[in-house]
């Protein structure tokens, strides 16, 4: 008997919900690490709305061709707020881990080619400007992971025009077209 593998799992996390009790507190940046950093920065204002409304159109899209999908939230966002005030900063950029012996060596090609297709996909349905990919050595989230991992940061709620793309459910949903093709694009379903 031949058993059908399922279908790619792809966890989404629109970050920034996390409880300031919570987020404020230290973990290390990664396994065995004695540099610590704070759980969750808060974010801009309004940003893990934002945040949770592009994930859950993504989530939509990535069923409908067949995905399995998990979502580290769908709920309550907590409110706090530590983002730029930079209101000249516009774009989309895809961060990804940097290389790093027993942390990250393990994913770091397959996470880079996500974010390279991820990047290029998101740009092109949205149009927005690109910022290209930033490698990081400091996110508990690559450091830690098992399994490719990426951050989209889909633009800038400090930039006006910027925030009132991002608050719109149209400019969500080119967004969540591009997060599910550049997906796609990764994990192709068999």
């Amino acid at each position: 008997m031949i058993v059908a593998s399922p279908p790619p799992l792809i966890c989404i996390d629109p970050g920034h919900g996390t409880p300031p009790a919570i987020g404020r507190q230290t973990e290390p940046i990664g396994p065995g690490s004695g540099v610590l950093k704070i759980k969750d920065g808060g974010g801009a204002a309004g940003e893990a709305v934002v945040n949770l409304a592009i994930a859950k159109k993504t989530r939509t899209l990535l069923l409908a061709r067949g995905y399995r999908v998990a979502m580290t939230r769908t709920g309550p966002v907590f409110r706090y707020r530590n983002g730029g005030t930079n209101t000249s900063l516009h774009g989309f950029q895809t961060l990804y881990p940097a290389w790093h012996k027993s942390w990250t060596d393990d994913i770091y090609a397959r996470s880079l080619k996500a974010a390279r297709l991820v990047q290029a996909a998101a740009v092109q349905a949205t149009g927005a400007a690109s910022l290209g990919l930033v490698k990081r050595t400091d996110l508990t989230g690559f450091n830690w992971a098992d399994v490719p991992s990426i951050l989209v940061e889909c633009g800038f709620l400090s930039n006006p025009p910027e925030r009132r793309l991002l608050q719109s459910s149209a400019y969500e949903w080119k967004l969540a077209h591009g997060l599910t093709a550049g997906a796609a694009a990764f994990t192709p379903l068999r």
